[in-house]
């Protein structure tokens, strides 16, 4: 087995250098790899390339390069912004491997497909991120630990999906593979409806001058997230929009029932013991290591989403056999 990097060196062209892809760029360049990045806006990333750092607002250039060179094309946009990318690699860089950075799955392989790029696209998702945004924030160590989901949606390429693997390694995370709408419902219940719950809990909690002077704890690191960009809150929840509206139906179903038995019991016993009970099992929540398996064996695609639903990690990965 390889050790996590020696898989590729492909170079990586990063288009959108906000948090998350600022972050791939950085963490890429430190990993050694050659790495460029566009930004439409050059106010976003002032004093990127003083730091540095390659980058640029010429979208066409950076699309070009890729191209010339074969780079793995990283797609770090907002789900509103990611068809008019889409454009333009569908016109200078078809044949490229490409992955994305967004939160929500489903909708960018639809995206991607309407585009005719389906072939060598795998998608991505890193599970890491803060209240903050844009360049000035992203940080090479931000997905040291973390998991980076690799999609494992029905023809992905093996080569392409070893690609996007071995750049997730680079940065430090581990590789949970997971197909699109898996990807999508599980989100909705453990970012994007945590991102409701907290406006909602910010709004309740602002109340008065009273109140906030006397939160705490509790109420600053349950309304953390509300701090975050509006805009990216919602185009992050919009663009998952069915699964959220499940997992939301599901927090006021449990609200509803705790708020009657508080009403009729004087108690919240329910709501407490089974919030606690569920809370203990994301602390004893276990990895295990994917063994067995690798990206073109028979039925890999099946197998790793199998072990993926069960908590199992990809830390390292072979290279592709000659030929």
């Amino acid at each position: 087995m390889c050790q996590p990097g020696h898989v590729t060196t492909a170079p990586v062209c990063v288009l959108g250098l906000g948090l998350i892809g600022g972050s791939v760029l950085r963490a890429a360049v430190r990993a050694g790899r050659t790495a460029w990045g566009y930004n439409r806006s050059a106010d976003a990333i002032a004093g990127s390339r003083e730091a540095g750092y390659d980058t640029g607002t010429d979208l066409i250039a950076a699309l070009h390069r890729a191209a010339e060179t074969g780079a793995l094309i990283v797609i770090g946009v907002p789900m509103p912004a990611v068809d008019p990318i889409l454009d333009a690699i569908a016109e200078h860089a078809p044949n490229n491997p490409l992955t994305d950075v967004v939160s929500v799955k489903a909708e960018v392989a639809a995206a991607v497909a309407r585009h005719g790029l389906s072939a060598t696209y795998v998608g991505g998702h890193p599970m890491a991120g803060t209240n903050q945004s844009g360049w000035s924030s992203a940080d090479p160590d931000l997905f040291q630990d973390a998991v980076w989901v690799v999609g494992v949606d029905d023809d992905a390429d093996p080569d392409v999906w070893r690609q996007v693997a071995s750049l997730a390694l680079d940065c430090g995370s581990v590789v949970v593979p997971v197909e699109s709408g898996e990807h999508d419902r599980a989100v909705a219940r453990i970012s994007h409806l945590p991102h409701l719950l907290a406006e909602a809990l910010a709004g309740v909690g602002a109340v008065s001058p009273l109140a906030l002077g006397l939160a705490a704890g509790s109420f600053r690191d349950g309304t953390r997230v509300a701090s975050s960009s509006p805009d990216l809150v919602r185009a992050m929840c919009e663009g998952n929009a069915d699964a959220l509206t499940e997992a939301l139906d599901e927090a006021l179903a449990v609200l509803t029932r705790a708020r009657e038995e508080l009403v009729h019991e004087r108690s919240t016993r329910t709501l407490v013991t089974a919030g606690h009970r569920a809370r203990l099992l994301y602390e004893e929540h276990e990895r295990f290591d994917i063994s067995g398996v690798e990206p073109g064996d028979d039925g890999w695609l099946e197998k790793f989403r199998s072990a993926g639903r069960l908590g199992g990690v990809v830390r390292q990965i072979r290279s592709a056999s000659p030929g």
